[in-house]
């Protein structure tokens, strides 16, 4: 049986209601699941008002359910992106200790120690749609705009399609929703997660002038992780 650490991030408003359904569904659906489940709570000076949990009923019924609480600042993300939450708060975690992080909005319906996570592979949700990019008519087309990230970080881009689509159909191009993601070790990927999202936030090449990257910044940069650490769909 693996042992591997869960993460979700929690915080005042919905996702703290969302934070006790979904540790709930674990302790109910995973009967053998005796590793730690992290409640990753944001904080810092880019939120206007303090995110920590606020509903201190939803606090003790994490705390009887078992769950451990966790902070982390947001160093490059905050309110004005929160999305950012899932790649700032893999610093929280125990460094070289495996991981799944999921979105507090899941529920867990089955047993997660059944799951057969290859932790040196690192991978994603596959349960996606072309959301990102958009073609626009003048525009440059998927091959050139997902070569431009891959190329930005000295990633072989070739190695990351999918030959069983054709060109331009965004199916062979590397995406995943970022509802879960795994990896063997947190700092790494967090690391490497950050790196990524801001640089593709602050400096995108000039192939995503037309792009939104709110709120797709996430998962702009996730294939590109993955496929950095060996991973892939």
């Amino acid at each position: 049986m693996q042992r591997f650490n869960l993460v979700i991030v929690a915080q005042s408003g919905r996702l703290q209601y969302e934070a006790v359904l979904f540790v709930a569904s674990v302790i109910e659906n995973s009967p053998n699941f005796k590793s730690k489940i992290f409640v990753a709570e944001p904080s810092g000076p880019l939120w206007s008002n303090d995110p920590s949990i606020s509903s201190q009923a939803c606090r003790e019924a994490l705390e009887h359910l078992g769950a451990s609480f966790v902070q982390f600042e947001n160093t490059y993300f905050g309110e004005t992106y929160p999305y950012g939450n899932k790649i700032e708060c893999l610093k929280a975690l125990p460094a070289g200790e495996p991981f799944v992080f999921f979105d507090s909005d899941t529920l867990i319906c089955g047993d997660l120690t059944s799951v057969p996570f290859d932790f040196s592979k690192p991978s994603a949700s596959l349960r996606r749609t072309d959301t990102w990019p958009k073609i626009e008519l003048y525009g440059p087309g998927y091959t050139k705009i997902w070569k431009s990230l891959y190329d930005k970080f000295g990633l072989d881009f070739e190695s990351s399609l999918d030959p069983s689509f054709p060109d331009e159909y965004w199916r062979r191009y590397l995406y995943f929703n970022a509802g879960f993601f795994y990896y063997s070790c947190p700092k790494i990927f967090g690391d490497r997660f950050t790196e990524y999202a801001v640089n593709i936030r602050n400096n995108p090449p000039p192939e995503l002038e037309v792009q939104n990257l709110n709120p797709w910044l996430d998962q702009v940069a996730l294939p590109l992780v993955i496929h950095s650490l060996g991973g892939g769909a």
